[in-house]
C-alpha cells in the first residue's frame, strides 16, 4: 500500500471528555509521524451511554476519585495545562454542532475550532455548554459570532450531529477518546501507545 493510499485515523471524542482533551494534544502529531491524516469526529457520550449503560467517570463511586488524580497526573506527564471546569461534565451539543457546520466547508478550520474548545474547557476551565459559549470560542478564531449562533439552531446541522452519533454507535464507539485505523479500534487515551505501535508496524 502506498503512503498516499493509507487510510486516515478516525478520532471520536466528546468535548466534555478530559481524556479526549489530552488525546487531542497528540493525535495529529502521532498520525503525521506515519504519514496518516486524522478525521476529527465529535460525538455525544450521553448518546453512547444509552447503549452502553455507563455514566460519566467522575460520577462513578471510587473510580471518580481515582480519575481526578489520574487526569492531573497524566497532564503533568505530558506537560499539559489542565483544569476541570466548575460545571462538569457539561453538555457539548452546541460546540459539536458548530464543528460540523465548519467542517462542511473547511475541515482544517473545524479542527482548529475543536482544539480551541478543548483549551477553553480544560485550560481556562470554562464549560462550553451553550450556544453563546460555543459562539464565543468561534469568535476568538475570527468566525462570525452571529452565523455561529444561527448554525447551532440550523436543522441541517442538528441532523449532521444526530447522524454522527448514530454512526459512532454503529462503529462500536463505546467511550472517548476512541480511534479507528485500518478497521482496528482503540479506546482510551491510555491506548495511544498501542495505536502508535499499530501505525508503526502495520498491526499485529
Amino acid at each position: 500500500m502506498s503512503d498516499a493510499a493509507k487510510p486516515p485515523v478516525e478520532f471520536y471524542f466528546d468535548f466534555s471528555s478530559p481524556y479526549a482533551y489530552l488525546a487531542s494534544l497528540r493525535i495529529d502529531e502521532v498520525a503525521k509521524l506515519y504519514e496518516r491524516t486524522v478525521i476529527w469526529k465529535p460525538v455525544l457520550l450521553g448518546v453512547v451511554f444509552k447503549t452502553t449503560g455507563n455514566v460519566p467517570l467522575l460520577d462513578q463511586p471510587l473510580k471518580g476519585d481515582y480519575v481526578k488524580r489520574d487526569l492531573a497526573r497524566t497532564a503533568r506527564l505530558l506537560g499539559a495545562d489542565f483544569r476541570l471546569p466548575s460545571s462538569f461534565p457539561f453538555a457539548a451539543v452546541a460546540p459539536s454542532r458548530l464543528f460540523y457546520w465548519l467542517a462542511q466547508d473547511d475541515p482544517a478550520r473545524a479542527n482548529a475550532y475543536a482544539k480551541a474548545v478543548f483549551s477553553t474547557a480544560f485550560q481556562e476551565a470554562v464549560a462550553v455548554n451553550s450556544p453563546d459559549a460555543a459562539a464565543d470560542v468561534a469568535a476568538k478564531l475570527g468566525i462570525d459570532r452571529g452565523a455561529a449562533l444561527a448554525a447551532c439552531q440550523n436543522p441541517e446541522i442538528k441532523e449532521k450531529l444526530r447522524l454522527a452519533n448514530e454512526e459512532a454507535v454503529a462503529a462500536g464507539v463505546c467511550g472517548a477518546p476512541y480511534f479507528i485505523v485500518d478497521g482496528e479500534p482503540f479506546w482510551g487515551n491510555d491506548r495511544m501507545d498501542h495505536l502508535e505501535r499499530w501505525l508503526a508496524t502495520g498491526g499485529w
